[in-house]
This record gives C-alpha cells, structure tokens and sequence, in this order.
C-alpha cells in the first residue's frame, strides 16, 4: 500500500526540465509571452459569459463582491503555484507538483482531475463561443440551423425573428402572455460552430507553442482593449445617466428567494464558486513551465500578473454592466454585447463581439494546451500509454495528445450545456487548488533546504488560507456538481489500478 504514495525525486524532475534534446520540449516563451497567455486563458467565457447568467440568477450586482472573494482564493493559491513553478519547471502544472510532495496516487488524482479543468473548462467556452457566433450572425440578419447551435435535445423557439433557447428566453415570453407553443421551434441536434472551433485550435496547437504563443499575445491585446472599450463606453453613459446605475443597482444584494444560493449573501458565496470559473487560467501558465527560457524568474511573473491585471478589469466590467443593464435581464449568452447595445453606441456593438471573440478563442486555446501537457507529463511518467508523449520530429509539440484532446473536447463540447460545464470546471480546479496549497506547506515542512527562486510569503497561513477559501467555494456549489466530480474521479481510478498503476516508471525503477 506504501507504494501508491511513492514520491517522485526531485533532482529527476529538475533533470527532466532541462531536457533540451529532441524528445524535450523547446523552451522559447519570455516573460511577456507567460503573461498573456494567463490573460489569454483567464479572459473568456467566464467574464463574457458567466458574468450575465451569474448576476441574473445569484448575485444580483453584488457580483462585484463574487469577483473579489474568488479572487482572494486564487491570491494564495496563485501564491503556492507560483512557488512550485519556480522550483519545478516543468510541465505538468499541479500534477508534477503532487507527485514531488503528496505521492503518485494523488498525482493520479490531479492529473486525472486536471482535465475538468482544462477539457471541459476548454468545452464550456467553445459553447459559449458558439452562442457569440450565433448573435453575430442574428445581428447581420443570418438564421444559422437552430437544430446545429445547441446540444441535443435543446428546445430552440422563434421569437422577434430570431432563435434562442427556451430556457433563456421563457421569462421573456411569460412576462409578455406569449405562449411558447405558439411560436416555431426546433430541438438541437450537435452544437457544431462548439465543435469546429476546437477543433481549429487544436490545429494551431499541433503547429508550435511558439506560434500559439505569439497568436495568442495579438488576440490578446485585442481583447484586453475590448474590457476597456466596453468600460469606458458604459462609464460615459452612467456619468450623463445616473439614475440608470442608481436604478439598477438597487438592491446590490437582491433579498434571498428562500433557498441558498439564490441572491442574499449565500447567493454571493454561491456566485464566487461559479464565477470562479472566471478566474481560471493563471494556473495553465504553470503547465508551460518546460517551455519558458527562464522559468524560476518569469513563472512568477506570468502567474501573478495575470492574475492582478484580471481581477482588475472583472471588478470593472462587472460593476459596469450591472450599473447600465438590470440585472435579472442579464441571463444571456452575450451579455457583455446587450450592455453595449443599452448604451446606443452602435460601433460599441461591433467592437465587444469582435473582442468576445478575440477573448474565447484565446481562452480555448490555453486550456487545451494546458492538457495536452498535462497528458504529456503524465504519460512520461508511465501512467498514461507513450503516444501521450510522443513529440512531433519537426513542430516539438505532443501532437497526438494535442489531437486526441482536441477531438474529445470537441465533441463535449457539441453535446453538453454550458451550465454543467462550467461548474465541473469550477469545482475540479478548486480540488486542484487545495492539493497545491497542501503540498507547498508540505514540502517547505519536508524539506527546507531547497532553494526556492520565489517564496510564497506567510507559509502555513498563506497555504491554509487558499485550502479553506477553495474548499468553501468547493461547498458553495450544487450537490449535483459534488456527484459528478465522485463518479469521474471513481473512473479515474479505475483506469489508474488498471493500467497506471502496473506501467509507473517509478514503481518500476524501484
């Protein structure tokens, strides 16, 4: 039994980051390329699209305060990981790190759970990608097939010339004595736009990181003057109408509906566990680690910095598109686009969904890479079969992880409803936050005498803090969510007893 929490060595893991031969990863990502790849993951769905259904349903404009608290959680998690990334720079992210300090079956446990994060997080925002695309379209007047722009059973209604969804529109129509059987409708079949933009970031993927890299960083300016153009944009419009905000923002925090979760301040809590959805992405830098030039400085950098520039602009846009929309209207799949549109600037329009875009694609695209190392780690480890690992001869890039990720994703993607997927997404990367925190505290404990480049400051409290913080987001979020994660870390052990445990290199070596 003692085996399965056998450790990996240390002085092998520093040896495997520097591995610059053929079969290693190529290490060309600077300081500026970590950074933007954090915004890149970090800004998406979560703020373009989660930030609306969450306001509408939970939190009211009290979201603001769901963004600070998710924030805190990730400030000390943020911490833990830029320590271990600094310390152990290579690929693998939050599996590596367990596997250095907590064993190999709670590696097992985080790899396996890393790809809620990562596959499904990546999933969720090509569905949210897609109901964009569909806005888009709708705007310039193009019906795409309402039966190929939802998952399959989806009920999809006619109203004012356009198709939506019926549990999004069903308010709409009560409030206005419509009845919905009135009206044409049709039931999704495969979200397909889901499915053919994963699959174009895969493609990018396959080519180079250094490539996906710089793609990246120009998306992301773009998307970044986006948040900026829509704040300042809705900040002129509240300065000259300042009833508006006063109007929408009463009540901050919408009086409880009787149940926990729904607005009062357990709607809060409840908010900062699904909107930490948003936040999601400063750690994928770490799993980049093998492919910075200097990891022990700019890991740091890229992880913290991301962050700090993110929650900056979420309090902002958040406060502004509950000051210019009331909120219970804001259950949309373009949000961002609908507070745009309150404020009559027609080219404003334009400019938010090109950059919702621009924000999706790059979020798609850092999530994906964050798997496809995470399976390559893994499968070097022997726990996952060896064609996870295998490096392209001419892109060094894991091809066939990036590949099989992609077509995997792509179909869950086209298949499930972003609901469920961003709260999977959710709970999996708090379980790997909590993991994280532990084994810094662990290892600065076990072993003291490690140089470390970056030190998480206040160890144990700044460990113990991201532990109860993530698991208290963890608690805030449905029963149903908690069920699924059980069944899939069930199935992942399984999978481990059946093939990882008998193939570890590790157990072997010893």
């Amino acid at each position: 039994m003692s085996d399965l929490f056998a450790k990996k060595s240390l002085d092998l893991l520093l040896a495997e980051s520097r591995d610059e031969s053929e079969s290693g990863l190529r290490r060309v990502l600077g300081p500026v390329n970590l950074i933007t790849l954090g915004i890149g993951a970090i800004i998406g769905a979560g703020i373009f699209v989660l930030t609306g259904t969450v306001a509408a349903t939970v939190t009211g404009p009290g979201i603001i305060l769901s963004f600070i608290l998710a924030a805190l959680g990730c400030i000390f998690a943020g911490l833990c990981y830029a320590e271990f990334a600094s310390l152990i720079p290579i690929a693998g992210s939050a599996y590596t790190y367990g596997y250095a300090t907590l064993g190999e079956i709670f590696a097992w446990i985080i790899g396996w759970d890393l790809i809620i994060e990562y596959a499904f997080g990546a999933a969720s925002v090509a569905v949210g990608w897609s109901g964009n695309l569909v806005a888009l379209f709708q705007n310039f007047g193009i019906q795409l097939p309402p039966q190929f722009t939802a998952p399959p059973g989806t009920l999809m209604v006619l109203y004012n010339g356009q198709w939506a969804r019926f549990a999004t529109i069903g308010p709409i129509l009560a409030a206005a004595g419509i009845d919905p059987a009135s009206l044409p409708s049709a039931r999704g079949i495969l979200d397909l736009p889901a499915y053919l933009v994963i699959a174009l970031m895969t493609l990018i993927l396959v080519i180079g990181v250094r490539e996906s890299a710089n793609f990246n960083s120009i998306i992301v300016f773009i998307k970044v003057g986006t948040v900026l153009t829509f704040v300042a944009l809705a900040a002129a419009y509240l300065l000259r109408h300042p009833q508006v905000a006063a109007t929408n923002w009463h009540p901050f925090i919408p009086p409880n509906q009787g149940t926990f979760g729904a607005f009062g301040w357990s709607g809060i809590a409840r908010g900062a566990g699904m909107i930490f959805f948003a936040y999601i992405g400063f750690d994928a830098v770490s799993t980049a680690a093998q492919e910075a030039r200097n990891p022990q400085r700019d890991m740091p950098i890229g992880i913290l910095g991301s962050l700090a520039i993110c929650t900056l602009l979420y309090v902002a846009l958040g406060s502004m598109l509950t000051g210019i929309v009331h909120y219970p209207l804001l259950d949309t799949s373009a949000p961002v686009a609908l507070g745009i549109q309150a404020t009559g600037v027609r080219w404003g329009s334009v400019v938010v969904m090109l950059g919702t875009f621009a924000g999706l694609t790059t979020t798609m695209l850092v999530m994906l890479l964050g798997q496809s190392r995470v399976f390559f780690s893994m499968s070097r480890d022997g726990l996952l079969p060896a064609w996870a690992g295998r490096i392209h001869p001419r892109f060094r890039t894991p091809w066939i992880s990036s590949i099989i990720v992609g077509f995997f994703v792509a179909i869950i993607a086209g298949v499930l409803p972003i609901g469920v997927l961003s709260q999977l997404t959710s709970i999996g990367t708090l379980l790997a936050f909590v993991i994280v925190s532990a084994g810094v505290w662990m290892l600065r404990v076990k072993r003291p005498d490690l140089p470390r480049p970056f030190k998480a400051p206040w160890v144990p409290l700044t460990p113990i803090l991201g532990i109860v913080i993530s698991l208290g987001l963890m608690a805030s979020l449905p029963g149903s969510t908690w069920l699924r994660l059980i069944v899939w870390l069930a199935l992942g052990m399984v999978i481990y007893f059946g093939y990882g445990k008998s193939h570890s290199k590790l157990r072997r070596a010893q």
